[in-house]
C-alpha cells in the first residue's frame, strides 16, 4: 500500500511519525495551492523554490528549506531544475517546531539525513537501523530560522494591484510618485497604507521584489550581467554591491552552498 510514490497524499496518514518523499521537478514547474494534514519541510538540493501563501512569498535556494505548519494552504514554483526533498511530520512527533512559515538553514548532517530518509520504505522498521535514522532526523530537525527573502502580500486591492505591477516590471524605477499614480493614491496615502499593509516601506518592497526576481533568474543560470539589467541596474558591479548589502553574499556564492549562503538575509 505504501510505496515510494510522488503523490503527497500517500504520505499524510502513514503509521509513522515521519515520511520522506523525493521529486525531481523541471524549471517552471508549478504546484497549485494545496494543504497537508502534516507539517512539511520543503528543501531543494538545486535551483530555487518559491513558496506562496496568502501572506506572501518566500524564495529559497539550496542550503535552505521552508518549514510549513500543518493545514496551511500554499503553492510552489520552481526556478531552475529542482531536486525537491520533502519531509512530512506528524503532529507531536518533534518538539519546538514553528507554528508559522519559517525559512530554515539545512546543515550538512540534516541534508544527508533527509536524502537517506527519501530512500527508506515508507513503512520503515521503527525498531531497526531505519527507525534509529529517522529518530536522529527528528532530533536534528529543530529548525534554525534564518532571515528570509520574503515578499509580503497586501490584502488591500489597490496595493495588491500595484505590487503585482512591480513584480511584472521589477526593472522600472518605481518612484513614490509613479507608484502612487499607478495605485490612484496620493504619495502620502500610498506611504501610509503601504507600510501598514506590508510592514515595510515602498522602496524596501521594490528592492525585495527585485531580489526575488534576481534569485529566480540566477537559479535558472541567467548570467549576472543579464540579471542586473532585468532588475534595473546599469552595471553588474552595482547589482552585485546591492545584492551583497542585502543578502550578505555575492550572487554566485548565494547558490554555492558556502557560508555566505547560510548568512544571507533580508533587505536592509
Amino acid at each position: 500500500m505504501y510505496g515510494k510514490s510522488e503523490d503527497r497524499d500517500d504520505y499524510q496518514h502513514v503509521p509513522r511519525p515521519l515520511a520522506a518523499m523525493a521529486r525531481d521537478l523541471p524549471d517552471g514547474h508549478h504546484i497549485p495551492p494545496h494543504r497537508h494534514v502534516r507539517a512539511q519541510l520543503i528543501y531543494g538540493t538545486s535551483g530555487a523554490i518559491t513558496v506562496t501563501t496568502d501572506h506572501g512569498a518566500w524564495v529559497v535556494p539550496a542550503t535552505r528549506g521552508v518549514w510549513l505548519p500543518p493545514g496551511l494552504t500554499h503553492a510552489m514554483t520552481c526556478a531552475g531544475a529542482v531536486a525537491m526533498r520533502t519531509l512530512y511530520i506528524a503532529r507531536g512527533a518533534a518538539a519546538g517546531l514553528p507554528g508559522a512559515p519559517t525559512v530554515v538553514s539545512v546543515s550538512p548532517l540534516l541534508r544527508e539525513l533527509i536524502d537517506e530518509a527519501t530512500r527508506l520504505p515508507v513503512l520503515y522498521d521503527r525498531a531497526g537501523r531505519d527507525g534509529k535514522l529517522m529518530d536522529l532526523l527528528l532530533l536534528e530537525l529543530t529548525p534554525h530560522p534564518v532571515p528570509a527573502l520574503h515578499l509580503p502580500a497586501p490584502e488591500d486591492e489597490q496595493l495588491a494591484g500595484l505590487c503585482a505591477a512591480i513584480q511584472r516590471r521589477p526593472g522600472d524605477r518605481w518612484t513614490a510618485a509613479e507608484a502612487a499614480a499607478h495605485a490612484h493614491l496620493s504619495t502620502r496615502s500610498l506611504h501610509r497604507r503601504f507600510s501598514a499593509a506590508t510592514g515595510m516601506g515602498l522602496a524596501r518592497w521594490v528592492q525585495q521584489a527585485r531580489l526575488v526576481h534576481a534569485v529566480t533568474l540566477l537559479a535558472r543560470g541567467t548570467p549576472v550581467t543579464a540579471v542586473a539589467g532585468a532588475v534595473g541596474y546599469a552595471t553588474p558591479s552595482a547589482f552585485t554591491a546591492m545584492f551583497h548589502r542585502a543578502l550578505g553574499t555575492t550572487p554566485s556564492a548565494y547558490f554555492g552552498g558556502g557560508d555566505g549562503a547560510a548568512r544571507a538575509g533580508t533587505v536592509a
